[in-house]
């Protein structure tokens, strides 16, 4: 079996309140809106955020997003009006900090130097 690509989905409420979260926390507008209710950043060739609007699932996923730098990244953030919770230490030199969209999905920026 083989795959192409990884769609992570965070289930919201209402999707115009989402998607204003999410361009602010990736920095620039959906990449497809490709139907009602239903926003797509893509942020890498096969790795897919999926924004989409379910009012009973809303606020029960877990994103994580890896990042070279997270002081930079957390730097990034704050200019744009989010904060994440207290860096945190991991195992092997690992470095995480997590926020909340606005229905309670957790969204946990990584930084781990070792590959």
């Amino acid at each position: 079996m083989s795959f192409t690509h990884v769609l992570a989905v965070a289930p919201v409420r209402e999707i115009d309140t989402a998607v204003a979260w999410y361009e602010r926390l990736l920095g620039r507008p959906a990449d497809m809106r490709p139907m009602p209710g239903l926003a797509d950043w893509h942020i890498s060739p096969t790795a897919w955020i999926q924004v989409f609007q379910s009012p009973e699932r809303a606020g029960s996923s877990l994103l994580n997003l890896v990042t070279d730098d997270l002081d930079a990244a957390l730097s990034d953030l704050a200019g744009r009006g989010l904060t994440a919770g207290p860096i945190q230490p991991g195992a092997e030199r690992v470095r995480f900090a997590a926020l909340h969209d606005p229905d309670g999905n957790r969204v946990t920026l990584i930084e781990s130097p070792v590959s």
